[in-house]
């Protein structure tokens, strides 16, 4: 990370990238962010997130895996390649001033489910306690459809997928077909609790399917 002169502050930057680098090597450790996939990022502030590397092991990253981009998605003061997939993170961003990270994993639970509930187009999460952890949620006595999107290599076509989903009412997080989850926050510790409530209650669904208690 270079000390010339950047649209963003530097300091604030190794402040980001320290805490994504500690986090991100939890989500590895547990099983989350097979080979190199999975991307995160924080917001750096109201033109820049910092985002993860293409193509890093995601547990064994360092600061200079964390880089820069706009929120057109181009990376600024790097030459490094940003994720394919920087677009999904980047309309949140602009779209919503109060998302400040965005975290999307690939755990087996995760992925299972996208499959499984691809034809459907969503996964209905009802009457379960942990429903309260999803911010603004008073009560288990609702449900939460979790979307799952058709897997494309398109980022304009999916991030237009996304955008019509955002339109339709408030959401924490996305499933994409064979791929993995999507879920943010206003900081870290809320981007991981809506990731960690999602992988459980998924993993919930599964095992009532599993147990014949859903057809």
């Amino acid at each position: 990370m270079s000390e010339t002169t950047t649209p963003y502050d530097v300091h604030r930057l190794r402040e980001l990238a320290g805490e994504l680098i500690v986090n991100i090597r939890e989500l590895a450790q547990a099983g989350w962010t097979p080979a190199t996939s999975s991307n995160f990022s924080r917001r750096l502030d109201d033109r820049h997130a910092a985002i993860t590397v293409s193509g890093r092991d995601k547990g064994r990253l360092k600061e200079d895996d964390i880089m820069v981009v706009d929120f057109d998605g181009a990376a600024v003061g790097s030459d490094h390649r940003p994720s394919a997939e920087t677009r999904l993170h980047t309309q949140l961003y602009r779209r919503f001033p109060d998302i400040g990270c965005i975290l999307h994993t690939h755990s087996p639970t995760q992925t299972i489910a996208s499959r499984l509930f691809a034809d459907a187009g969503h996964v209905r999460l009802e009457g379960y306690e942990l429903l309260k952890a999803f911010a603004g949620n008073q009560t288990h006595e609702m449900s939460v459809d979790v979307p799952v999107l058709p897997n494309s290599q398109d980022m304009t076509e999916l991030s237009a997928q996304v955008e019509a989903l955002l339109d339709a009412g408030p959401m924490w997080g996305y499933l994409i077909d064979g791929h993995g989850l999507y879920a943010w926050g206003r900081d870290m510790a809320e981007a991981r609790r809506h990731l960690e409530a999602f992988e459980f209650l998924l993993h919930c669904e599964l095992e009532l399917r599993r147990l014949g208690a859903r057809g």
